[in-house]
Parts: structure tokens; sequence; C-alpha cells
């Protein structure tokens, strides 16, 4: 694709996302939303291979349902209550259709079907803008709106994402299959802790780009896709291997990596607002997202190499890609559990 054409897409993404974080009428933050939809959707089709078509065209379809629902909410709240303020919004009605509609956009359960099937048909480094850089605009609404939603829907959309995004990884060979459900997974976690107290979802976010944008770095650097290639992995980059299984570690909430610092705190805020059983429940529903990560890493380090597998050997070539920033996100991704206390200190 032109250079041009790319810094122009990636320019109205950039757009898209700071319109909707700078808006506080339902209005410019659709437009907003809509601008990112419009911006991805080339970058998402360039390779013209009808799998990034399907992918594409699904995409599509699932934002524009989540954008018609948004218009439609944010236009009956107007109608109810004379509001188009963003943090006006107070009637039940229009606040779960604007919720559901939310959590569609950004697939949490039981929204989540086109996720996997999008994110498998996508290039890597496409994908990685799907699941980090477009969460962030329909976050920046639903944080603001969580104070008005109803606490047993968010309780029920972060319950099914933790579950569904541990019991659908188990049984996938597709490494953008996993990362899908990962992401489900991980969503679920922070629209549970949402009302009681944000900073910990801002954190959660935080976290989970960083070792998301990490882990697709480094499969894009192994040019692997699925989990029979990654046991040549070791062969080629030891390092990349090691810091990779290191990175899928921290996203399972492994101590003593990045990962854990989120799900540790979330833990102990549920079980300071007197819902030990939920903290229970969702500790419990890691472990089925940590399975899938453990046999990623076994693939890695534990298989014997050479092994067979149906994939094609890649070209031993001196690699040309810019390892800044996956070394930026790698250190950020495993090290940063020494700074809790200071995290903490900055959020609350």
């Amino acid at each position: 694709m032109n250079p041009y054409v790319i810094m122009i897409l990636i320019s109205s993404l950039g757009l898209g996302t700071t319109l909707t974080f700078a808006s506080s009428h339902w209005l410019l933050a659709w437009m907003g939303l809509e601008i990112n939809t419009l911006a991805i959707l080339p970058l998402m089709a360039q390779q013209h291979h009808p799998r990034a078509v399907e992918a594409t065209t699904k995409y599509f379809l699932t934002q524009a349902t989540a954008a018609a629902m948004i218009l439609f909410a944010s236009t009956t709240n107007a109608w109810i209550m004379g509001q188009w303020d963003i943090n006006q919004m107070s009637h039940p009605i229009t606040t779960t259709l604007v919720m559901t509609a939310l959590a569609l956009k950004i697939g949490l359960a039981p929204m989540h079907f086109w996720l996997p099937e999008v994110l498998q048909g996508l290039e890597l480094t496409t994908g990685l803008i799907l699941s980090t850089w477009q969460k962030l605009a329909p976050f920046a609404l639903i944080i603001q709106i969580a104070p008005n939603v109803n606490h047993s829907l968010l309780m029920t959309l972060g319950l099914l994402s933790t579950f569904i995004g541990g019991w659908g990884g188990l049984n996938q060979t597709q490494l953008r299959k996993i990362m899908a459900y990962s992401s489900i997974a991980h969503l679920g976690w922070m629209i549970i802790v949402l009302q009681t107290m944000p900073t910990l979802t801002l954190l959660a976010l935080i976290t989970y780009i960083f070792m998301t944008t990490s882990t697709f770095l480094m499969l894009k650097l192994n040019q692997t896709t699925k989990i029979t290639t990654l046991s040549s992995a070791w062969t080629k980059t030891p390092l990349a291997a090691t810091l990779l299984s290191l990175t899928l570690l921290s996203l399972g909430g492994l101590p003593p990596l990045t990962g854990f610092m989120p799900k540790w705190l979330i833990l102990q805020e549920l079980t300071k607002q007197h819902l030990p059983l939920t903290a229970t429940i969702i500790a419990i529903s890691a472990l089925l997202s940590l399975y899938f990560y453990l046999r990623l890493c076994y693939a890695m380090t534990l298989t014997i190499s050479p092994s067979t597998n149906n994939s094609s050997a890649p070209w031993r070539l001196k690699n040309t890609q810019s390892t800044l920033l996956l070394a930026t996100s790698t250190v950020l991704a495993t090290s940063l559990l020494p700074l809790t206390p200071t995290t903490l200190a900055m959020l609350l």
C-alpha cells in the first residue's frame, strides 16, 4: 500500500480516537467511532485475500450495527431526558442499550462471536491495532457511562467474558484466535471492577496493551501464526522465544511478571467490596486462560525441534524489522510488578 495512504489511514485512526476522547456530546463521540471504523477497514483488506476480505466485511457489519445502536440510544435519551451529554445519560433503557452496543464494539461476551473470526483473517500488525488501539475509544465511553449502568449487567458481561475467554481458547491451534480469546478474558476482568474502581480498569487496560503489543510483535518477528510453527522458534531465535514465553506467562497473570499486578489488585478490590464469591470465580477462570498460555510455552520451549510440521520453513535472511517498540513493550510487559506501590500511588 502507498505510504501516503497508510499515513492518512493511521492519522484518521488517531483522529477518530482523539475525537471520542474529547467529546462530551453523543453525536461527536459517535462520529469519532465511525472515523475509527472507516480508517481501519482498508488496512484490514489490504492483503486482497479472501480471508482478509471476509474478516473486513464481518468487522464492518458488526461495527455498523453497534454504531446504529449507539445512535438510536443517544437519540432516545435526548428525546426522553432532553440531554445529549454523555455524562448525563441516566435513563435505564438507554444506558443498557448503549452498554450493549459498546460491548459489541469491543467484543465482550456474549457479543464476542465476531472477534476470533475477524482477527484470524488479519495480518499480525493489523490484528495488533484491532486488539489494542481500537479498544480505547469505546472504553473511554464505557468508563464515562459506567456509574449509571445497571451493576448486574456489568457483572454478567464481566463473568461471561472471563469464562468464555478461557474456555474458547482451550482447543485452538491458531495463535490469532488464541489472542482473541485472551482479549475477551482480559476485558472481562476490566469490566468487573469498573464501577467500584475505574482506575484499576485503566491500569488493567494499559498493562494488557503492553503485553498484547509485545506478543503480536514477537509473533511477527518469528513469522508464526499457528502452534505447530512455534516449535521451530527456539532454533531460529532462542532469546525471542524466551521473551515470548515470559510475555505469554505475563498474559496469564503469573508472578513475578507484570500481568500479575492488575489481577492481584482487582481480586483485592473485589474482596474489599465484600464480593468474595465473584473474586473466587474469576480467579478460577484465570486458570483456564493460563492453561492455553502454558500450552504455547510448552510448544515453544519443550518441543524437540526440528519437529514434523506442515508449515514452510522461513528464509534465513537478515531481519530488517525495527525492534525498538518490541523491546520497549517486552520490558514493560514483564518487569513492572515491583513498581506496583508507585503505580497505586499515582492512580489512587
